[in-house]
């Protein structure tokens, strides 16, 4: 159990569909990050946001799931970002949680952005995913999941929520208000990884990556550079707001349907 965590945001700018020359930099970002428990990059880290995906999507197990491991391993730390997968003649823009040793966990995004058409080249996911590690409770989701909080709704079962990203300039400030939002609702922390730059359908990405504590309070925060984001979660602190405001009892009560 580890009542700390050290975090490593990697907020990138990624080339267009370039898995290699992604994860190289990549590699050489986080290189710098020193000792740490958790790095986290953006959504589709490997390829940028790709529409279609048709082209850069991997198999369950390729190369970019292949690094992961390789970097986990390397770094002994948790790697966690997601790529574009093709199982079964379905595309998933699949997050994967990749711990030292080679366990591998993965959650595909639920919300697929209909505003830019991932609903109709991909499949949407059908499982809230929350994992248990050095006795945290952890929930991942992916970029547009933010939006809908019955979806990540903390029902008592997590500590940390993840939140990895492409998501446009545009509509930054929804951004940087909903990662709070969701931190405060949920008293829980939350890490939110944007990336940056311009990809190549011309959308532009402002970062703004950050951890969020139970409170809403910024742990740490990026601009709109690239880099990296370094920050420490505190798990007692959970409990501490858990317990001086109680107000997740009063909660409203209910399941999903589709």
């Amino acid at each position: 159990m580890k009542p700390e965590l050290h975090i490593t945001l990697v907020q990138a700018e990624l080339q267009w569909q370039q898995p290699e020359a992604n994860r190289q930099h990549l590699e050489a970002l986080f290189a710098a990050a020193g000792t740490t428990d958790l790095i986290v990059l953006p959504e589709t880290f490997s390829t940028g946001f790709p529409g279609k995906g048709y082209s850069v999507a991997e198999s369950p197990g390729g190369e970019s799931s292949a690094w992961l491991k390789e970097m986990a391993d390397k770094y002994q730390a948790v790697m966690t970002g997601s790529l574009v997968i093709k199982q079964e003649n379905k595309f998933y823009n699949r997050l994967l949680w990749v711990e030292p040793g080679g366990e591998t966990r993965h959650y595909d995004k639920r919300h697929l952005f209909a505003y830019a058409g991932e609903d109709q080249h991909f499949t949407a996911g059908s499982e809230r995913r929350v994992w248990s590690w050095q006795g945290w409770r952890v929930c991942p989701q992916v970029c547009y999941d933010l939006r809908f909080p019955v979806w990540c709704r903390n029902r008592d079962d997590y500590d940390l929520l993840v939140f990895v990203a492409n998501w446009p300039a545009p509509r930054k400030d929804a951004w940087s208000t909903l990662l709070r939002a969701r931190a405060m609702e949920n008293q829980c922390y939350v890490i939110g990884v944007n990336r940056v730059g311009i990809c190549g359908n011309g959308n532009e990405y402002p970062g703004l990556s950050g951890i969020f504590d139970p409170l809403g309070r910024p742990v740490a925060e990026a601009g709109a550079e690239e880099g990296i984001i370094r920050g420490a979660i505190e798990l007692a602190q959970v409990g501490e707001v858990r317990g001086q405001f109680p107000f997740q009892q009063d909660a409203d009560r209910f399941r999903l349907l589709d």
